[in-house]
């Protein structure tokens, strides 16, 4: 039985924990060790999580039972449009419904908000493309973005209309 707990900046030793579980297994076929290495330290120190916590993201931990095992970050980027900047679960949960249920919570919670869409990024060479298609998200475009360190995001910009 899965249930979902709001994140505070408390639980960001658990997300740092989640994330280095996850992180390097989901990424390792796709990017350099040194570019894994850089993200984790741009998107996931403590002080960048309580940033992005501060400026109104909000996290959410996924429990089976009494174990987490896997997160998922939100925000609302414009009136009515929110994106999924985060959701990861752990490789033992993957095509258990885990991630569905995370995207499932976070449509039934922004819909109450008036949200017109949901919009995310992922690595064009992400197998989890065909999870957020199967979810109703479309590709709209492709994204480079430069994060510094001589370092490159070459993502799809997939949106979900409610």
């Amino acid at each position: 039985m899965f249930s979902i707990q709001n994140a505070t900046i408390a639980d960001i030793p658990l997300i740092r924990d989640l994330t280095y579980k996850i992180w390097p297994q989901t990424y390792a076929p796709i990017l350099s060790t040194e570019k894994i290495s850089y993200m984790l330290d741009m998107m996931y120190s403590e002080a960048s999580l309580q940033k992005q916590m501060e400026e109104g993201c909000w996290f959410i931990i996924v429990y089976e039972g009494d174990e987490p095992v896997g997160f998922a970050a939100y925000q609302e980027t414009a009136p009515r449009q929110y994106k999924l900047h985060k959701i990861y679960v752990l490789p033992s949960q993957q095509g258990k419904g885990t991630g569905r249920f995370l995207i499932d919570h976070i449509l039934s919670v922004i819909k109450q908000l008036g949200a017109q869409s949901l919009e995310l990024q992922v690595n064009r060479q992400n197998k989890a493309k065909g999870f957020y298609e199967k979810l109703g998200f479309m590709v709209t475009r492709e994204m480079d973005l430069d994060i510094g360190g001589g370092h490159f995001m070459n993502d799809y910009i997939m949106v979900k209309n409610l």
